[in-house]
């Protein structure tokens, strides 16, 4: 009897370990374009993820005409790594479509039963763009790419060539347009701009550049540039979206987004060059162009702000808010932490942090601050979580009064106020705290009574003994009763000089704006360390404008370029170091795009803030 060889025995294992391990993940993927012309042959494929599929049944191809299909191919593979063992198997229904009419029309889900279970696919809607001029194809490798040289040996076809005049190509044929969501904003107000590349030409190399902007905060949006159909003019292009950027305006009144212009390298076939020529030379008979492409200027229309309450965060989005405090019961020394979480869609990175109004005798720290949000064409949208320390010293019954967020509503045009709510807190006495129950306001601590305070009389004779008359009349002597009430009104005079200072709440913030603005440059030196572009130059932002805010009692909102110059002037800032100042401020903005060594660039930017921040101090 024939025993089957042992790797056919190993292999039978293998599939039988593996089968359980397959994906589970059972569906029907399409593959399909958004555009095509009428007229114009089209490929679609549906993937099934299992060959066990039966009775696949595709979309009814409405508005279409089916040319070829259904092409079957399939596809398995099987891995063994590490002792785990993963197969896979997939089947692809290919159909070849042309549609006759322009317009929209929908492919309508397809179907298949998979171990007892019908599967469907998405579906998809599909524009049909009436015949036009087409487009050529562009080339998948250098299409949008940017920032290389265009010289050298092309990757497509091999040949060697030099980027020649672009006289040849129409404006009509390769051009980019820029538009703006909206022209007419309020300042901090989200724009989204978009810079779309319109082509008839196969454009290979396209240089990256981005706008240099004044009085805008900017963040460019990720996304992977593809190439579709779009008719525009009565011809059909290749259309891609080339870049996006969301953009806040920091001062009101017309501001410009300046044209841009990028250079490209289109391909094309020499028409003047003999192809048996061609063919003996080893010339490929194709030409690179170079193109200058000029995308236009945009006016937009900015509005400043009503005028806000002294309240206000300098939040510009539509916002909403929840807090929790954890504990509600809790003993003296203990830790408590109230969490406020503001969420919504805005300019998240330029609000304030809400003022919580915690009891006199709790001690307070910095809150910590966390951002879990998102670019979104609107803005940066998700959530913005304050967390605040807190410690009472004291037992009794507290309140921690509502914490009020005060934002400009896009969507109504005003001024709108969040409030948490009040939260009651009972403080037990703690291991070693002395302390007595409170009032709900002002807790004080009660005498506490020691057994030494009352003493039994003494009935004994009293013994005097004289001291020498040269010890009391001598100037040592006077000198002791001179100083404790010397020392006595020096108190006095502090103290009252230090309730003074506390009650001026400006006077205190001014006087705590360095060591705040040193906090955060610490804060931003780790950054620098990390490399962490982005988020160190939003940290040095903090630190100039919050200190500047915080030392002449400003709103963060109030911090515009002009306010700012024209204040230290007033103070007797020189000219110097206020150029310098907003100098180090528009650096911060545009930091991003700068050209140069990042690190460097980065190094000298924190050296100016440290520096900058000691001359205004001096």
């Amino acid at each position: 009897m024939n025993h089957p060889p042992l790797r056919h025995i190993i292999h039978i294992l293998l599939v039988f370990i593996a089968a359980p391990l397959a994906a589970f993940a059972q569906e029907i993927t399409l593959q399909a374009p958004t555009s095509v012309e009428a007229g114009q042959q089209f490929r679609i494929r549906y993937t099934v993820s299992t060959q066990d599929a039966t009775h696949f049944t595709p979309s009814d191809f409405k508005g279409f005409e089916v040319i070829y299909g259904p092409s079957t191919s399939k596809q398995s593979s099987f891995q063994f790594i590490n002792g785990q063992a993963t197969s896979s198997s997939t089947v692809t229904y290919s159909y070849v479509l042309v549609a006759s009419k322009p317009g929209t029309y929908t492919l309508t889900p397809a179907t298949a039963q998979i171990d007892g279970k019908t599967v469907k696919s998405a579906s998809q809607q599909i524009t049909v763009l009436s015949a036009g001029t087409s487009a050529q194809q562009t080339s998948g490798g250098g299409s949008t790419g940017g920032g290389g040289s265009s010289s050298g040996r092309n990757r497509r076809t091999g040949a060697t060539s030099q980027p020649t005049s672009a006289g040849s190509i129409a404006p009509s044929d390769l051009f980019m347009t820029a538009t703006a969501s909206r022209t007419n904003v309020y300042k901090q107000e989200a724009i989204l701009v978009t810079y779309k590349l319109y082509t008839l030409v196969n454009i290979t190399q396209l240089d990256v550049k981005r706008p240099t902007l004044d009085g805008f905060q900017i963040q460019e949006v990720p996304h992977t540039k593809e190439f579709s159909l779009e008719q525009y003019n009565g011809k059909n292009y290749n259309v891609t979206t080339w870049a996006q950027y969301v953009l806040f305006p920091q001062k009101s009144g017309d501001l410009v987004i300046p044209a841009v212009s990028y250079e490209g390298v289109v391909q094309q076939r020499n028409r003047n060059l003999d192809p048996i020529d061609a063919f003996f030379n080893g010339m490929s008979g194709v030409v690179e162009l170079k193109k200058t492409i000029t995308a236009p200027a945009i006016t937009l229309h900015v509005q400043d702000l009503p005028p806000a309450p002294d309240n206000f965060s300098g939040a510009v989005g539509t916002f909403s808010l929840a807090s929790s405090l954890s504990p509600q019961s809790l003993k003296t020394n203990e830790a408590l932490t109230l969490k406020i979480d503001i969420k919504g869609t805005g300019n998240m990175k330029l609000m304030e942090t809400p003022d919580v109004a915690f009891p006199q005798d709790f001690e307070t720290y910095d809150a910590t601050v966390n951002d879990n949000f998102s670019l979104t064409s609107n803005g940066l949208s998700g959530t913005k979580t304050f967390e605040y320390l807190a410690v009472p010293r004291h037992q009794g019954y507290y309140t921690i009064p509502a914490t009020e967020f005060v934002y400009f509503d896009t969507q109504t045009k005003s001024y709108k106020t969040l409030a948490t709510p009040a939260y009651d807190i009972h403080v037990e006495k703690g291991t070693g705290d002395g302390g007595e129950a409170a009032n709900y306001t002002t807790p004080q601590q009660d005498v506490t009574e020691l057994n030494q305070d009352i003493r039994y009389i003494h009935t004994r004779p009293l013994s005097r003994t004289l001291l020498p008359r040269s010890l009391v009349l001598s100037p040592a002597y006077a000198l002791c009763y001179a100083l404790p009430l010397l020392l006595f009104v020096i108190i006095v005079l502090l103290a009252r000089k230090t309730i003074k200072a506390r009650a001026d709440i400006t006077s205190l913030r001014g006087k705590r704006a360095n060591k705040t603005a040193q906090k955060r440059l610490k804060a931003a030196a780790k950054l620098l360390a990390q490399h962490d572009r982005n988020a160190f130059y939003d940290e040095v932002l903090r630190a100039l404008n919050g200190y500047l805010a915080d030392k002449f009692a400003l709103q963060q909102t109030d911090l515009n370029k002009d306010r700012t110059a024209e204040l230290l002037l007033q103070k007797g800032v020189s000219e110097d170091i206020v150029r310098q100042l907003l100098q180090t401020l528009s650096d911060c903005e545009l930091a991003r795009y700068a050209p140069g060594d990042p690190q460097q660039s980065m190094d000298n930017t924190y050296r100016a803030a440290i520096t900058l921040i000691s001359r205004i101090e001096a």
